[in-house]
């Protein structure tokens, strides 16, 4: 097992600017908390919200799946009334421009073809018919994971076999691991700290080799695992933040605070198509993005928690089509941006 990281003076920021008003949208429609970004092979930008509520606060119906052009000009608006929408929390497009969501609130994720057309559906959201129901609780000793069942995950990735991997999530602590036709193969974790052990793995991806790296947020770490769920290392960005650092709300995080809300916790994980492959990690707090190669050294940085272009509210999924183009969706800010970095090298 291997943490690397650098020291914050040998860490570079890295020059970028933020694309404004980039997205268009039509005078009718607004954007929530922004949980997901993806992007497909004709620069087609997707945009998973929890927009268009219905229902009180705490049972709002929040979610949301609408494309952009490459100019980001308003094309459509997929799967409106889906039985799957619940509570948005990631998007993701695979290598034949299909998009996959990851419905956090009713426990689905559901595959549609480039047309917008239903493929496959993984998981079930709770019946409306049974007395009692609501969200899963957080209770200790953990549930048992079910095999095809999946209690609030969070995100898919998948390998050069077009194998299915889905981190899931807040409630199970493990990766599921499914074939190109939605069998079930495998799952791997558990609730803890150890290699192959979970706190909330929150965001996921692969590179091209097939091999698989898990946001295990609430751990602080990066865990990187081979097709078949072998450890294979973890990568830790130990940056301090800087003393100037904004904080959303609260209190300043310390030592005592949860690792969530510490520097360099992944929310989220993007890795670039290469030829050389980069990965792409953000933190609530400070609220930056770091540039990481695949053996885990930190290469560069960028931004700040703030409301501003160039700043980041709680970034919850990033999209990397090319090293140097990043688009951020961000919750609190209830937007995305593109980023365009302008690395010194």
């Amino acid at each position: 097992m291997s943490a690397l990281a650098l020291a914050q003076d040998t860490v570079p920021e890295i020059p970028y600017e933020s694309v404004p008003n980039f997205l268009k949208l039509p005078p009718d429609l607004y954007l929530g908390e922004t949980a997901g970004v993806a992007v497909n092979s004709k620069k087609h930008i997707f945009v998973f919200t929890r927009g268009n509520t219905i229902g009180p606060a705490y049972g709002a119906s929040a979610a949301q799946l609408l494309e952009f052009g490459p100019d980001g000009r308003y094309l459509r608006e997929i799967g409106k009334n889906l039985y799957a929408w619940s509570f948005a929390h990631a998007v993701r497009v695979d290598k034949d421009d299909n998009i996959w969501v990851v419905d956090k609130g009713s426990d689905m994720i559901i595959e549609f073809n480039p047309q917008g057309r239903i493929m496959m559906v993984f998981g079930r959201k709770k019946e409306a018919s049974d007395a009692g129901e609501g969200p899963w609780t957080h209770v200790k000793p953990a549930r048992s994971a079910v095999n095809g069942q999946f209690r609030q995950p969070t995100d898919i990735a998948w390998d050069h076999e077009g194998s299915i991997f889905i981190s899931d999530g807040y409630v199970n602590s493990r990766v599921a691991k499914l074939d190109k036709n939605g069998n079930w193969v495998k799952q791997w974790g558990a609730p803890g700290k150890g290699p192959g052990e979970f706190d909330t793995p929150h965001s996921i991806a692969s590179d091209a080799h097939g091999n698989i790296y898990v946001a295990d947020r609430g751990n602080r770490r990066i865990q990187v695992f081979d097709p078949d769920g072998n450890f294979l290392r973890e990568m830790k960005i130990d940056v301090p933040a800087p003393p100037d650092a904004q904080v959303w709300m609260g209190n300043r995080p310390g030592p005592e605070t949860a690792a969530t809300m510490q520097p360099g916790s992944p929310w989220a994980i993007c890795i670039t198509p290469g030829p050389t492959q980069y990965l792409y990690s953000s933190d609530a707090y400070p609220g930056r993005i770091y540039k990481l190669s695949l053996d885990g050294k930190v290469l560069g940085m960028l931004g700040s928690t703030g409301h501003q272009l160039k700043q980041f509210g709680w970034i919850h999924e990033l999209a990397c089509p090319s090293e140097n183009e990043i688009y951020a969706a961000e919750l609190l800010n209830w937007r995305v941006q593109k980023l365009i970095l302008h690395p010194a090298h």
